[in-house]
């Protein structure tokens, strides 16, 4: 089969496949005398494999490991697993990071009256200019461990915020 075909059964662009071509992720495809890639069902299995792979957002170093041991038929399960262990671990610190975000700029907009005065906390920290609040990523990266860091860290956040805005109010007074 051409390009196109091999993309459209594998849900991989032409593009994409000519790029995983040149890194050694697929073989190289054969050429017709025109010069033209095909591509045998093997390849678009490879591809598949590839797509799933990216889908759960595994990097292409992985994907790597993952299709030699795939084509390896005496391979131990073992490594398998410890590749996908690894991306687990990546992923619920990358999870409790964005949540630690969300958390604190909810806080800031919590904080924030979005009325007709020019004071908004929101701003203020963006600029740094609240120096009460705790850091967020640090605090968001300690909560991938589960040991609770990014609660304590966003109810600090949450308090400093509090205390920021009452002194707003009370200067606005």
């Amino acid at each position: 089969m051409n390009i196109g075909q091999a993309a459209e059964a594998s849900g991989v662009s032409a593009k994409m496949l000519r790029y995983y071509e040149s890194i050694g992720l697929i073989p190289k495809a054969g050429r017709t005398e025109a010069g033209y890639r095909t591509y045998g069902e093997a390849d678009v299995n490879t591809l598949r494999f590839i797509r799933r792979a990216r889908d759960l957002g595994l990097p292409i170093e992985r994907i790597k490991l993952l299709v030699d041991l795939w084509r390896d038929k005496d391979r131990s399960s073992a490594e398998v697993k410890r590749i996908a262990a690894e991306h687990v671990a990546e992923l619920r610190a990358k999870i409790a990071e964005l949540a630690g975000m969300c958390a604190a700029l909810q806080d800031l907009a919590d904080a924030c009256h979005g009325d007709h005065r020019p004071e908004c906390p929101i701003l203020r920290d963006l600029e740094g200019g609240s120096r009460t609040a705790a850091p967020i990523a640090p605090a968001a990266r300690k909560a991938g461990g589960g040991n609770g860091s990014a609660v304590g860290a966003v109810q600090a956040r949450r308090r400093a915020l509090e205390d920021s805005a009452a002194t707003s109010r009370r200067a606005a007074r």
